[in-house]
């Protein structure tokens, strides 16, 4: 598969160099030159197929000439020992869960099949990278773990200071080795620019072999598609038709759902559901895409002023803003509107949800009332209730049970390099400090 940047066509990459290039050099985005279309014979018979059989096939169609389906079958076995169940919470509504990985977050999808397709590549060419990654939340926990004594890899990692949860942090700042966690006294907008302008940095960039972990990265962005696909496996004996809510920060997750859409998957219709960092949802409605500064929400993952993968969303409709609204809504909520959902739920079916599945199962309720129509609606969980567990347990009034690979984290002090959100003093840290 060849791949273009999303401002210049003419700028082509490999499998390999697109992943490990991160960015093309006109600080675009990697996007596939062609969509390759998933066999309908697979299609007939995916209800019958393993998360890791549909995952294989989907990369196998994808990476068709750039990596065997053998060694495929060989990085996915590796990368993921835990599935994505669909529960059913009401009888059209179901969730989605991609909790289940080692760091709790749907990001463990992304970070573990990037790690093992960089280990694939860099065992053939015998060089050192360094990733660096930001995050809101949830993917520099999956990053760090995805990525921890992964030989001839280390990662730096930015986030927020005091914008993530307390075993958020934790998940990032308490792994030592290859792992770097930088506390940056800023916002994840900050942290995401600090990254974007170290890849287009000539010194940096002779100094070390730099790639990213974030969705900026076609290779974390891919194996996200995966699970539309499983689940759509799940569910394809109701026999009707499937709306995806998807909570979105960075959107890479929804532009995950809109490749399998256009690789064949059978999807209705996308809810691209937000807190008040409202600027798609804003765009969908209006067809002005007006970013603004980042607001801090109780839904901290999605705290993202100016999405990265915006462009992709476009791009994957020929930058045709009519065609984009025929296959996605937008939807954004508020905090108390988030809270109530949770407690509503809870009291309901006593089905706990962290706040950002809280926003998914919001923006489906609303399409489905909106749009009157007769589907089955799944609505994406992105994060185990307990990584936000004081806010979870205030809004039920009621404890919850921490698994214990969260728990124990709690008990072991944070590792972090604090750092002024200015580019200065991030090279130095790496030139100097972080230095390999």
């Amino acid at each position: 598969m060849i791949f273009h940047s999303t401002k210049n066509a003419a700028l082509k990459a490999s499998l390999e160099e697109a992943i490990f290039n991160s960015l093309p050099p006109d600080n675009g985005l990697y996007m596939p030159e062609y969509i390759p279309k998933i066999s309908e014979d697979f299609l007939v018979d995916i209800e019958n197929r393993s998360f890791k059989e549909i995952a294989v096939e989907v990369a196998t169609t994808l990476f068709e000439g750039e990596i065997t389906r053998s060694e495929l079958e060989n990085i996915i076995e590796h990368a993921y020992d835990f599935e994505a169940p669909i529960v059913g919470i009401a009888p059209e509504d179901y969730v989605l869960e991609l909790f289940h990985g080692p760091s709790m977050a749907f990001k463990d999808f992304g970070a573990r099949f990037m790690a093992a397709v960089m280990s694939h590549f860099l065992l053939k060419s015998d060089r050192e990278i360094k990733i660096l990654v930001a995050t809101s939340g949830d993917t520099g926990g999956a990053v760090a773990q995805g990525f921890y004594q992964v030989p001839g890899i280390s990662v730096t990692i930015l986030y927020p200071s005091g914008k993530v949860s307390e075993i958020q942090e934790k998940q990032l700042t308490t792994l030592g080795h290859n792992v770097t966690a930088i506390e940056v006294n800023g916002t994840f907008d900050d942290c995401q620019k600090l990254v974007k302008e170290a890849f287009l940095d000539p010194e940096l960039r002779q100094h070390y072999n730099l790639a990213s972990a974030n969705s900026i990265n076609i290779a974390r962005l891919i194996p996200q598609s995966f699970y539309f696909f499983s689940a759509f496996a799940q569910l394809k004996k109701l026999g009707k038709s499937i709306v995806f809510s998807v909570p979105s920060g960075n959107f890479g997750n929804l532009s995950a759902g809109v490749l399998a859409f256009r690789m064949g998957l059978p999807v209705e219709h996308f809810v691209a559901s937000t807190n008040l960092n409202n600027a798609v949802p804003r765009y969908l409605t209006s067809g002005l895409y007006d970013p603004h500064p980042s607001i801090e929400t109780i839904s901290n993952a999605m705290d993202v002023g100016s999405p990265s993968n915006f462009v992709r969303l476009q791009r994957f409709f020929g930058d045709d803003w009519k065609l984009v609204t025929e296959k996605i809504s937008g939807a954004f909520f508020t905090d108390e509107e988030t809270q109530q959902a949770m407690r509503e739920v809870f009291e309901s079916t006593n089905y706990v949800m962290c706040p950002h599945t809280a926003v998914a199962y919001l923006g489906l309720q609303k399409y489905r009332k909106e749009s009157g129509a007769d589907f089955t609606g799944v609505f994406l969980s992105t994060a185990h209730p307990a990584k936000f567990i004081d806010l979870v347990e205030q809004t039920l009034g009621k404890s919850i049970e921490i698994p214990a690979r969260l728990e124990s984290l709690l008990h072991i002090e944070k590792v972090a390099v604090k750092m002024e959100p200015t580019f200065e003093d991030f090279k130095n840290l790496l030139l100097n400090e972080l230095a390999l």
